[in-house]
């Protein structure tokens, strides 16, 4: 059973009753679903977790659906942590390891947060569910909403990789191209359907994406036998997955899994559109918008993030960074990781690689330090951008 009890604002603090309905905050900030964790901590036991599926589900003192009968579920979660031994070799890090989320349902990590958001929906009595989508989160949206027999609208820029077109379509969607970026999907989705009930799941404007996402950061340290690793990188656009992660360990803490220690976090944007990074340089709690943002990496073509607050937060608090990578290096850790691991990422997930060969080459990281890349989608949809460096 979930332990949900109420809703609280990450910036002002307000809470909200769990069974409301709610967006955002009253103030304009992202809301975060708030759980007795003191009680969760008498079932969520480590000898309860041997027995349960190896699903995201298994959190489900931590989840915010209260009722099983309303988990709309394609078999979600527990995606595997690969000791990348030849690839650690090649680097000097005998402790690296790769999260590989391209074996979620649709193919990327965004199933883990699509899953909770339409369940909670379907729970809510809402049927019309709404999004702005470089990709991946809208064909996640769009798979969930068909399994469980909602209606969705996916608006995504123009520049789309035809895989994510062709799924959001194939399951049922409405699809809607846009000139721009996803700031400017955001714009259009909100001009075309007020008053039709639509509700919106953007990235952060409503309370559950975040809590599926947060389970990579219980899976890890499942994985890792009740470790948590001394870093972790993260290719960041929204960075729901980062944010959601961060909030885990602070559950963990309470439920007395781990104690004060957490890995240091670090967010890697591309050169073409680095908000956080410029921000974080420049000492500030909240990031500008990024101006005609530009990136092979659709998932990092975000140039503006409600989350940014709590994206810097994070990396300030576990003494982490941000640091930008150029669209070739990324594509050629594509390359890299699947000649010595025998994945084949996104190049958000070359991103990783390529961010963590600046930490090392600066002496952020180095010797036996245990490390996750997080490699968040599969390469199969973005076989446009991979064709440039076969």
């Amino acid at each position: 059973m979930s332990f949900l009890t109420h809703l609280e604002c990450a910036r002002c603090g307000k809470t909200y009753p769990a069974g409301q309905v709610q967006n955002l905050c009253s103030c304009g900030s992202t809301l975060f679903a708030r759980y007795d964790l003191r009680q969760a901590s008498t079932q969520l036991t480590h000898q309860a977790l041997k027995s349960r599926a190896r699903d995201l589900w298994r959190y489900r003192e931590v989840l915010p659906v209260l009722s099983a009968s309303s988990i709309i579920s394609l078999g979600e979660g527990f995606t595997p942590l690969l000791h990348a031994r030849r690839l650690g070799d090649r680097l000097g890090l005998p402790n690296l390891y790769l999260k590989d989320e391209s074996q979620n349902p649709t193919g990327s990590f965004k199933a883990r947060g699509m899953a909770v958001a339409v369940s909670k929906a379907h729970e809510l009595g809402i049927r019309r569910l709404a999004v702005p989508s470089a990709g991946n989160a809208g064909g996640a949206l769009a798979a969930y909403a068909a399994k469980a027999g909602m209606e969705a609208a996916i608006f995504m820029p123009e520049g789309t990789p035809l895989a994510n077109r062709l799924e959001c379509t194939l399951h049922g969607a409405k699809a809607t191209l846009v000139p721009g970026s996803i700031k400017d999907c955001g714009r259009v989705m909100r001009e075309s359907l007020p008053g039709q009930n639509w509700f919106d799941v953007s990235t952060l404007r409503e309370p559950y994406r975040v809590e599926g996402k947060k389970t990579m950061a219980y899976e890890v340290y499942e994985q890792l036998d009740g470790r948590l690793p001394d870093a972790m990188i993260y290719p960041t656009g929204g960075g729901t997955g980062l944010i959601g992660m961060w909030k885990a360990f602070d559950e963990m803490l309470e439920l007395g899994w781990i104690a004060e220690r957490r890995p240091r976090m670090f967010a890697v944007q591309a050169q073409g559109c680095a908000p956080m990074v410029r921000a974080y340089a420049e000492g500030k709690e909240s990031a500008e918008e990024w101006k005609d943002p530009e990136t092979s990496a659709s998932g990092l073509r975000v140039p503006a993030a409600i989350g940014d607050f709590l994206i810097l937060r994070a990396l300030r608090e576990s003494r982490g960074a941000a640091l930008a990578v150029s669209d070739a290096d990324m594509l050629t850790a594509v390359r890299e990781i699947a000649e010595t691991e025998g994945s084949l990422t996104s190049p958000e997930g070359g991103a990783t690689l390529a961010g963590l060969k600046k930490l090392l080459f600066d002496g952020f990281l180095g010797g036996n330090e245990s490390v996750v890349l997080f490699l968040t989608a599969t390469g199969y949809k973005y076989l446009e951008a991979l064709e440039q460096i076969v």
